[in-house]
């Protein structure tokens, strides 16, 4: 039976346009299709070990421009797992090629391989030319150059060993008894590279979609030799490429050159990557296969008049778009005639439009970070740190569509805020740096949840060592980083075991420009005209229910449903107004006699302004509006929500704003209570600046 690929899956940045599965001698081979048009690219499956998600960071890509083609080989994901040997010969793979593309209809495709699969590729290029335009072979795992650990430890695969160290691990009778401690292993060598966490974790899951036996059969089936290898190169008449990482823990990057010698091929070593750099060093190999297949002339970026401003604005919740959109109002104070495009995705958009900016069309290609964001909620509960690191399909394809961008377009300044795709893949290729580059951001440090244990400490400090590292390496890429605050605001928690202070880390590297409100705090000085504007009585107490951009509020906005009833027991003629938002549908939402539900509402900020009290969910940015406006308010951080629950949580505490509560603790009798003991007063919150958004904008200014 095929398997459900269910442990590796995760939201995706592309979904396939077109699938089904094509039956050859009784072996059910699963393929996916994304893109129309020429010219087709086959990305090959590797060894069973892996399915076809690994090519996760080409596919977005590669399809904007292509047709993809991706297959799972016989023995993983969605294909079948014969039993027989025979059935994993490298020509079964061939032909499985073969009769995919045939039933597709494709008559010629440029073929791409990684490890094993550069033999199917191989086999493919040599014995039909005719469907071959071209070939990349990526790590290839030809029996070319020096013998490797793993391919001695062929020698003794059915022996039963008393110890089973090292790569005496690749044994048959070791993978029955310990599977995935054997794909630990066998990860760890193939991804070599440095913080390659979430790499090893995904390779192992891949080898869990199939089992000991069946990749068993796979790892004695026929392969090619030396002389098979020679001969099969000689006679390969398409272009080709070959792509090997120096660091390659599987197989020699000594084999790989003797390879692309053998093909008359282009060979490029990529210094800081390991066996699989199309999933490690993304960016680089998907220029190369960009390049290769359809090779463009160098060309300068088109200049406009003027300045031009690219501002990326994190989509993860509506205060970024409030911020940056003020930060932007500024920007053009300071500089009469600055054009600024915006690369943003729904809900930004949302807010974007409403205030007229220009959105720049390349955003209609930008995988949603949101929809992932909610896919990985559930009823109050959204691990943020865990989610963020199963987004990386997402930032990799968005980042691509900033790299074609600014390819095309030039800007003098770039300016990102929580665009973690960007900030990352940046300090990974600094030479992709082709204008000034300006980092926003409200925290500092990936914390772990204590219910996370040490596994999760250990991730979380990984995390914030790359970080680190990154900075150390190139202190120049960012020409700007600014925390959106005040240094008093960083928690003082250290970013893990042997790593600096956060605190001092960051007031180290950051400039402190005071919290930006995104708005004008002149707007909301006339509380009375407000009130009055936005239709509440004078009379009336009013609250108001919200839980920003994003969909994963849904179950905290149900909840204060169910307590309005005994709110309004408890506070004769409280009117209660639920703001849905732009990813959740009003009418979904429990209707109450007398509870008003709406939609997206621009400008949130003048309702919360205007309320007596407020509750909302646990993000900084409606926190600190509440704050600046001195209004008391409930507070639900999300379950396993790092940022809500210790960073935002320790500037509302210094700022002696709102109450926390606890989701699972208090239902709606005790919101109800809370809301009463709010209504009665206590301390004001501690005074917000109104001048963020121009000491942001004056920071930025310099820069231009």
């Amino acid at each position: 039976m095929a398997g459900m690929r269910g442990a590796a899956e995760q939201s995706r940045a592309r979904y396939p346009d077109l699938e089904g599965a094509v039956d050859r001698d009784g072996v059910h081979i699963h393929y996916e299709v994304y893109g129309v048009g020429e010219p087709a690219v086959l990305l090959l499956p590797t060894w069973s070990i892996m399915h076809s998600r690994a090519w996760k960071a080409q596919i977005p890509y590669l399809s904007r421009h292509c047709r993809v083609i991706t297959f799972d080989p016989r023995g993983n994901g969605r294909s079948d797992r014969p039993k027989d040997p025979d059935q994993y010969a490298e020509a079964e793979f061939a032909a499985d090629a073969i009769a995919v593309l045939d039933v597709l209809d494709v008559a010629r495709t440029f073929v791409v391989g990684n490890s094993m699969g550069a033999q199917r590729a191989l086999l493919l290029a040599a014995q039909h030319p005719d469907r071959v335009r071209g070939a990349v072979f990526i790590g290839p795992a030809v029996p070319l150059g020096p013998q490797t650990e793993r391919a001695a430890a062929m020698g003794g695969f059915d022996e039963e060993l008393t110890v089973y160290d090292g790569w005496a691990k690749y044994n048959r009778h070791y993978w029955r008894r310990h599977y995935a401690d054997f794909l630990s292993f066998f990860m760890s060598h193939v991804y070599t590279e440095r913080h390659s966490t979430k790499q090893v974790e995904d390779g192992v899951s891949y080898g869990l979609d199939t089992d000991p036996e069946t990749l068993g059969a796979s790892a004695v089936a026929p392969g090619l030799d030396a002389a098979d290898t020679v001969r099969l190169a000689a006679a390969v008449r398409c272009p080709t490429l070959v792509i090997h990482g120096a660091h390659d823990g599987i197989r020699s990057p000594e084999s790989g050159r003797l390879f692309a010698e053998a093909l008359g091929a282009r060979f490029v070593l990529l210094e800081d990557s390991g066996h699989c750099p199309h999933v490690r060093d993304p960016v680089k190999v998907n220029q190369l296969l960009r390049e290769f297949i359809d090779p463009r002339p160098t060309s300068t970026p088109r200049a406009g008049s003027g300045r031009r401003v690219l501002f990326i604005s994190s989509p993860i919740g509506l205060g970024h778009a409030q911020r940056d959109v003020a930060i932007a109002e500024e920007l053009r104070r300071l500089h009469p005639g600055i054009q600024v495009d915006w690369l943003a995705q729904h809900p930004v958009t949302e807010v974007l439009r409403v205030r007229n900016e220009r959105i720049h069309p390349a955003s209609e290609f930008l995988a949603s970070e949101s929809a992932h964001i909610e896919s990985e909620s559930s009823r109050h509960d959204l691990h943020a740190f865990q989610a963020w690191r199963r987004m990386d399909e997402i930032l990799i394809a968005n980042f691509m569509v900033f790299h074609d961008l600014v390819q095309d377009e030039a800007y003098d300044l770039w300016i990102g805020d929580e665009a973690w795709d960007l900030d990352y893949y940046l300090h990974e290729n600094p030479g992709q740096k082709r204008a000034a580059y300006a980092w926003l951001t409200d925290f500092v440090g990936w914390l772990p949840m204590p219910d996370g244990g040490p596994r999760e400490a250990a991730l979380t400090a990984d995390y914030n060592a790359e970080m680190i590292g990154h900075i150390a390496a190139h202190p120049g890429l960012r020409d700007r980083a600014i925390f959106v605050g005040n240094q008093d605001d960083i928690v003082p928690d250290a970013f893990g075991t042997d790593l600096p202070l956060i605190r001092d880390w960051t007031r180290e590297h950051f400039a402190f420009p005071g919290y930006v409100t995104g708005f004008d705090p002149a707007d909301t000085e006339d509380r009375a005209a407000l009130r009055q504007d936005l239709g509440f009585r004078a009379d009336e107490l009013v609250c108001i229910a919200t839980v920003g951009g994003s969909g994963v509020g849904r179950a905290l906005l149900e909840r204060v449903i169910t307590a309005f009833d005994p709110a309004k027991r408890l506070v004769p003629g409280l009117r209660m107004i639920v703001v849905a938002g732009p990813r959740i549908n009003p009418a979904s939402l429990p209707a109450r006699e007398g509870l008003e539900i709406r939609a997206f509402v621009p400008n949130l900020y003048r309702h919360l302004a205007a309320c007596d009290v407020a509750i909302v969910q646990g993000g900084l940015s409606t926190g600190m509006e509440l704050a600046a406006n001195g209004r008391p308010f409930l507070y639900f951080p999300l379950k396993h929500h790092f940022e809500q629950n210790f960073h935002v949580r320790h500037r509302l505490t210094r700022y002696r704003a709102g109450r926390a509560m606890d989701f699972d603790q208090e239902g709606p009798d005790q919101i109800a209570v809370a809301l009463v003991a709010e209504l009665r007063g206590g301390d004001r919150p501690a005074p917000v600046e109104g001048d963020g958004a121009a000491r942001a904008a004056a920071l930025l200014a310099e820069l231009l």
